[in-house]
């Protein structure tokens, strides 16, 4: 695991390279994320970063060269992924066009490549069978994390940051869990994309664009269900909580949407960096909060795995204390959206 480690670790040196090429490349073909009312940045930045992060992957997969049962649909999926958002980056794919895409792409990984999450084991005992329904709970975990991860990509280096932390602790995982194929792949993402932060870290001089969001979350959701399929419940909860920013702030927007009579898939600013900029927050200092809570997440998802039940009761019930106190003080639903805050003044009057 070692030399996979510090073989891996090239790719970053690679992704370093590449990076100042890609932004040459993307002003060349003029493409460039332009201000607006929903951006922070004040001037065109290229946005095709996400070439440089996939062109780093592939020499480490030249490198290292990880086998696995589903390794040839997990690549093919890949290129679709950054096919999908290189073009959506040049021309401005349709959401609903994106979408379509994407869930090809996970009913390709699930009937042609074979990956399903089929069971659950329960922690005392048994186990629960998904049938008919594995197919649908492995696709909609595909797009859905995909998704996640282009939600969040909306300050300088926070999806990159995020999607590091992410892969980083995925890598631990199978490290801990002895699944080389897992690791590899894992740690050759995690150093594609710190290379990449280095330029796409506040002030951006490159944004990883939709080419890099939807295949970091492609490959995100993929080596999570490998990592965890056919575990018990409370090791199933651990992907879950190493992908605890996006996938929180993703349904937290569903919510707010549905809650505000908005339409589910309708942009808005009020996800979790949005409120925090309003709140006082600098940009840096935005994105270095949101890292901090995705390292938190990830040190509980760790704990999961060493934990008995009642100890992951007991973290599983704090992050959601916590994600319920954000959502509270940042107002993300809406400013009359306190249940938490509202109880807390009624016990003190009682008193």
């Amino acid at each position: 695991m070692i030399n996979i480690f510090l073989l891996a670790l090239l790719t970053m040196l690679v992704s370093l390279i590449m990076t100042p090429v890609f932004i040459r490349f993307s002003k060349r073909l003029n493409a460039t994320d332009k201000p607006n009312h929903r951006k922070v940045h004040a001037a065109p930045v290229p946005t095709l970063g996400g070439l440089a992060i996939f062109a780093s992957f592939l020499i480490g997969l030249l490198i290292l060269q990880p086998a696995g049962e589903y390794h040839l649909a997990i690549i093919i999926g890949g290129f679709a992924m950054i096919g999908l958002g290189f073009i959506d980056d040049m021309f401005d794919v349709s959401a609903k066009a994106k979408f379509i895409i994407q869930l090809g792409v996970a009913v390709f990984i699930v009937f042609w490549g074979g990956l399903q999450v089929e069971f659950i084991n329960l922690p005392f005992g048994g186990e629960i069978e998904f049938g008919f329904l594995s197919s649908v709970v492995t696709i909609l975990w595909i797009v859905g994390v995909t998704n996640a991860i282009n939600l969040i990509d909306g300050l300088d280096g926070l999806a990159a940051g995020v999607s590091a932390i992410a892969l980083f602790t995925l890598g631990v995982m199978a490290v801990i869990m002895n699944d080389v194929y897992v690791a590899t792949m894992a740690f050759i993402l995690f150093f594609s994309s710190a290379g990449f932060l280095r330029y796409n870290f506040y002030p951006a001089k490159i944004f990883m664009g939709d080419t890099g969001a939807l295949f970091l979350g492609y490959m995100i959701s993929v080596l999570a269900l490998l990592g965890f399929k056919n575990v018990t419940v409370i090791s199933f909860i651990i992907p879950i909580f190493i992908l605890g920013v996006p996938i929180s702030d993703t349904l937290i927007a569903m919510v707010r949407r549905y809650i505000n009579n908005m339409p589910i898939a309708s942009p808005d600013s009020a996800h979790l960096h949005h409120r925090l900029i309003k709140a006082g927050f600098t940009h840096k200092q935005t994105v270095l909060l949101i890292y901090a809570l995705s390292a938190m997440f990830s040190a509980a998802a760790i704990l999961f795995s060493m934990t008995t039940v009642w100890g992951s009761i007991l973290i599983f019930s704090i992050a959601l204390l916590t994600m319920q106190i954000l959502i509270e003080n940042l107002e993300m639903i809406n400013s009359e959206y306190k249940p938490l805050t509202n109880f807390v003044k009624a016990l003190r009057q009682r008193s």
